[in-house]
């Protein structure tokens, strides 16, 4: 029998033939396809969840955004206090430079009544002058507009500047209408209820606006702003009957001629150690304790009848670096001792012997100035 040739295959045969081609997946075919894995290192801090972070993104914008606020609040509210003491300090400024300017028209005041020689014509018609200075201060005072809390004290400065205008114009005017009265102790009674509201106007401003300001302030919370004082009378005794009296028998004298002034001189009656109180002697040492306080009092007396102005003491300790101090009385009427002291002395020399010299300088007119100084010996020691 012959063998047959193959026969024509199937599709079953070609079935059989790819499925035995093909190889079922092994444990590494299935292990290449994966992902690799990252290797195992330190891990980081771990990851809030996914619906926390906005809430933390909320909070962050909410604690920046109060932030912002609190500091815009703080901005508003320091330029809202710089602008407040800005006003206060402008208007204190304001009513300084008027108070500056009244007291010194005071200080005018109180040369021309006391300078030697004036007449009463002169007199009259420099006092006219000074009250019309002193309304153009009132004036500008009634032109200031200060903050709204100092408004009704603000009132009371321009009071005490129109009491002082009251009193030049009143002064000018006494004067005239004295000028014949014979009795010059009642013409001094009638100048000096003049000269009344000179000290009425220093109390009004120190006690009616000054005080009352800086309660203010602090109240209202502003800080380094300065209440101006103004002091019209630097000296009291010229506002006195006394002196008033003096100031008339100057000037008529003074009108009728030099030889009818009156008797002129002055005295240097003692000079104290302070604050011991210990009188020095011109004949024997004194030894003299040195503490923080050292002064020296010195009595000045008017030996004359007639009323003196601008009067010079000098005090010198003669040592190797001499100490010279000076004040001057400024007012002083017949018979009238008044006391100067002397203090600030720093650099005393120890242990030698050294001199205090006093000296009262002489007025115009006056003829023995013999009793004017003194020399006092000295011995400085320090406190045991």
């Amino acid at each position: 029998m012959a063998d047959r040739g193959p026969g024509p295959m199937s599709d079953r045969d070609l079935d059989i033939d790819f499925d035995f081609f093909d190889e079922p997946e092994t444990a590494e075919t299935v292990e290449a396809q994966r992902v690799p894995r990252k290797p195992k290192g330190r891990r980081g801090p771990p990851r809030p969840p996914t619906g926390l972070t906005p809430l933390l993104r909320l909070i962050g914008l909410v604690a920046f955004a109060i932030f912002i606020i609190v500091v815009l609040v703080l901005w508003v509210q320091s330029c809202q206090g710089s602008s407040k003491k800005s006003r206060y300090q402008s208007y204190m400024t304001s009513i300084g430079q008027i108070g500056h300017s009244s007291a010194a028209l005071g200080a005018q005041l109180n040369r021309q009544l006391t300078t030697p020689g004036v007449k009463l014509g002169a007199l009259e018609t420099q006092l006219s002058g000074l009250a019309r200075q002193q309304q153009q201060l009132v004036d500008q005072a009634n032109n200031i507009r200060p903050p709204g809390p100092l408004r009704a004290i603000h009132d009371h400065s321009v009071e005490a500047l129109q009491l002082r205008t009251s009193g030049l114009a009143g002064l000018a005017v006494a004067f005239r209408d004295t000028a014949t009265v014979k009795d010059v102790q009642a013409a001094g009674a009638t100048l000096a209820s003049q000269a009344d509201r000179f000290i009425a106007s220093d109390v009004v401003w120190d006690d009616l606006f000054r005080a009352p300001a800086k309660s203010v302030l602090q109240h209202e919370g502003v800080s380094q702003v300065q209440v101006p004082d103004s002091n019209f009378v630097s000296n009291r005794d010229l506002a006195s009957s006394r002196t008033m009296a003096s100031i008339v028998q100057r000037i008529r004298g003074a009108s009728a001629g030099p030889t009818k002034g009156g008797l002129h001189g002055m005295a240097l009656e003692a000079t104290k150690v302070l604050p011991s109180g210990t009188e020095l002697s011109t004949s024997t040492q004194t030894t003299v304790t040195v503490g923080l306080n050292l002064g020296f009092e010195v009595d000045v007396k008017d030996s004359g009848n007639s009323l003196e102005t601008g009067v010079k003491v000098t005090l010198t300790i003669q040592q190797k670096q001499p100490i010279t101090r000076t004040q001057t009385i400024d007012l002083i009427n017949a018979g009238e001792t008044k006391k100067v002291v002397f203090r600030n002395f720093p650099n005393v020399s120890f242990g030698e012997p050294v001199t205090v010299k006093v000296d009262v300088a002489p007025v115009p007119q006056e003829a023995n100035s013999k009793n004017n100084s003194a020399d006092y010996p000295v011995l400085f020691s320090l406190p045991q």
